[in-house]
């Protein structure tokens, strides 16, 4: 019996893969092509527009590693076409193998320059027209960037990191680009299969509820004729209609599903792509919205809504159209998803801060959660700052990369250093990328470490990293799986939404207490030393530079240089991004975070400059940017101070002594008689302050002070 169950089940697979998904559209015309390469950076699509365009062939070569491909496309819906649903289709040279994100990528734009959709390995279809009328023009415009295929964990074709190592040679064919009907009914059979195969897949052998799906996926498989799968589609849907409208238990757990497509702010490929990414990723997700008006996509890092507004004001306005009906959720409540451990606590402090300010003052929302799903571990800080943010809860998924120690629960409170708590969620299902597969939900149901206690946990869906987001194929299982019996319950929820439920069906909660170490990554404290040595001292002259511009806007009645300092923080929380300042991205990215920290020192240090001259009796002064007095040699150059000591280099010595966070003056220093006196083939120095011994090999062995009676050198 179980070879009968497996012939069935290798048949069902067989006749959905091979007769099924191949049906799914019926008639096809190429679309004629012309293309516009363009080396280096890319361009607006206003150059597009206008731009000179050569004949291009289907299966042609395109795209240099890094550049940009301009392609326009044309064509004319047919006459009998009227009445169906019409897709673009194309294919970039996708290759499945390598994941979602890390290859060709595209931007289709109408005639006008208007963005309609991005091109991904799982986004390549474009709605024309549904229904359509006949005989209706097509003339699509499309940005093609051949972003080159650089695997970050295996530290494969690195060499394309960089512009000077990338090469110049085609990256990528034109596979297909052409319009096409798509069969509706045929498009419904693939889901109705797919969830329920993959649901079978995950029941146990012996169950009668997966006994009954597989019955009644044979039934559907003998409907469908291999030579006219378009007309017996729906017959075969009707033989899975019972199957699929069995309701859940209702000791189910509940998934909230949550629209997601974590883009890394640079990673394998450089900031000026992720402009990019957003704008196709968003442009998908608001076309989206449009066809699945359930869905509600969350949405991080206010440095990514920011460059919409300022170079796609288009998208952006989409963007905040869709976050007005709903569809859109401003998540998170930070400038970027920063580094967890590595920034200090005023930039951590800051991250929450610009980022809460933008959501509220462009958007109109509080933020009431941290979402970083995959910064490589959280200061134990992290609930002190949030909550003093204003934040309520705090979401993470990275931890369940840990190598050896696993957190004992998903749901729990975690506690800083000062005892402050957060409501703290692990999405179970341990992605950040889910598809809402049959596997990954039974995975989170199996996983979830407070099932007796707890009954919901979050998946947050779609594809990352110039994925494209959440797909119509995604919204389609969601559809299918909102209530269905032997699968957790999958709800499209917004995250505030989910915690509030969480915290609400929970008393007593677990209490984690110190940072969450993640057991991974650990070489990010030591790799790219350049990068994290530019963030430190930017976040060091940031502090001196508002210091001494407060202060001179205070008592000088100087103009305070407020945009300027916002634009040095905004630029220096960029760069504190969780694959930039920790050292995990390709060279490029940390070549331009050295030449910008260098840019960020200099003009921080004319502001500082600039401050310290209107402050008064500024001619000659020091200043202690420090939080103690100060009392200590000071080397300078340039103006000559009272007591300077001139040094052989130019600069000279002075003994300055300063009052905390003040400018003063230097100190006439002390005078001691030096006495040195030979002993055993060196010397002895002393000027009644200290001893000094220097032995016969030049070498001091010894350093006393006389007042505290220490010795400084210790024995041998």
């Amino acid at each position: 019996m179980h070879d009968d169950r497996r012939i069935i089940e290798d048949r069902i697979r067989r006749l959905l893969d091979r007769v099924v998904r191949p049906a799914l559209y019926s008639a096809a015309r190429p679309l004629s092509l012309s293309a516009w390469f363009v080396d280096g950076e890319p361009v607006p699509v206003a150059d597009a527009l206008t731009a000179a365009y050569e004949p291009f062939q289907l299966g042609s070569a395109w795209g240099g590693p890094w550049c940009t491909t301009w392609m326009r496309a044309g064509a004319e819906i047919p006459a009998d076409w009227a009445g169906r649903r019409v897709e673009a289709v194309f294919d970039l040279d996708f290759d499945l193998t390598k994941g979602p994100g890390g290859q060709a990528e595209g931007l289709v734009h109408d005639a006008h320059g208007a963005p309609i959709q991005g091109l991904h390995p799982y986004h390549r279809s474009v709605l024309l027209a549904d229904p359509a009328t006949g005989r209706e023009g097509v003339d699509l415009l499309i940005e093609l960037a051949a972003n080159p295929p650089i695997t970050g964990s295996a530290g494969i074709n690195t060499h394309y990191g960089s512009r000077a190592t990338a090469g110049s040679g085609h990256l990528y064919r034109l596979k297909q680009a052409e319009i096409a009907v798509r069969e509706d009914d045929v498009w419904h059979l693939i889901h109705d299969m797919e969830v329920l195969g993959e649901l079978m897949g995950e029941l146990p052998l012996g169950s009668a509820r997966r006994h009954e799906i597989l019955h009644a996926l044979r039934r559907a498989a003998d409907a469908v004729d291999p030579a006219d799968v378009a007309s017996t589609a729906a017959a075969a849907r009707d033989r899975l209609a019972d199957v699929l409208a069995r309701p859940a238990h209702a000791s189910a757990h509940t998934l909230a599903a949550v629209g997601h497509a974590h883009i890394d702010s640079a990673w394998l490929w450089p900031v000026r792509e992720t402009v990019r990414k957003c704008a196709r990723t968003f442009t998908n997700m608001t076309a989206l919205a449009q066809e699945y008006p359930e869905l509600i996509f969350a949405c991080s890092s206010a440095q990514q809504y920011a460059w919409m507004r300022e170079q796609r004001p288009e998208i952006f306005a989409r963007m905040k159209k869709a976050a007005e009906e709903g569809n859109w959720v401003p998540v998170g409540g930070m400038w970027v998803e920063a580094d967890g451990n590595l920034p200090g606590g005023e930039a951590m402090a800051r991250q929450l801060v610009y980022g809460r300010r933008f959501f509220a003052e462009e958007f109109g929302v509080e933020q009431k959660g941290v979402w970083l799903p995959d910064s490589f571990g959280y200061t134990a800080a992290y609930p002190q700052l949030a909550r003093l943010a204003g934040a309520e809860w705090f979401l993470t998924q990275k931890l369940s990369w840990n190598e050896t120690n696993k957190l004992p629960h998903h749901t729990f409170d975690w506690e800083g250093i000062d005892g402050t708590r957060i409501f703290t969620h692990l999405p179970p299902v341990d992605s950040y990328n889910a598809s809402l597969t049959g596997a990954e939900l039974a995975y989170a149901e199996r996983n979830f470490e407070d099932k007796g206690v707890a009954t919901r946990s979050l998946v947050p869906f779609g594809y990352g990293d110039g994925g494209g987001g959440p797909s119509r194929s995604m919204l389609e299982k969601a559809r299918r799986l909102r209530d269905l019996e032997g699968s957790p319950k999958v709800a499209i929820q917004a995250p505030d939404a989910f915690f509030a439920a969480a915290r609400a069906e929970r008393t007593g909660l677990p209490v984690w207490r110190g940072e969450l170490y993640l057991e991974n990554h650990r070489g990010t404290y030591t790799s790219q030393a350049r990068t994290k040595r530019g963030n430190r001292r930017s976040e060091a002259l940031l502090r001196e530079a508002e210091l001494w511009a407060a202060t001179a806007a205070v008592r000088a009645g100087a103009p305070y240089p407020y945009e300027r300092l916002e634009a040095l923080w905004q630029r220096v929380l960029l760069n504190q991004f969780h694959d930039i300042l920790p050292g995990t991205s390709i060279a490029w990215v940390h070549q331009q975070a050295e030449r910008e920290y260098g840019e960020i020192r200099d003009e921080l240090e004319g502001l500082i400059a600039d401050a310290a001259g209107r402050l008064p009796g500024a001619a000659g002064a020091l200043l202690n940017a420090g939080p103690y007095a100060r009392r200590e040699v000071v080397l300078v150059r340039g103006a000559e101070l009272p007591g300077a000591q001139r040094l052989s280099d130019g600069r000279s010595a002075v003994l300055a002594e300063v009052d905390a966070l003040a400018s003063g003056g230097t100190v006439a220093a002390p005078r001691q008689e030096v006495t040195a006196v030979s002993e055993g083939g060196g010397f002895v120095l002393d000027n009644g302050v200290v001893r000094v011994v220097v032995d016969r090999r030049g070498l001091i062995t010894s350093v006393h002070h006389h007042a505290a009676g220490r010795e400084a050198i210790a024995p041998g």
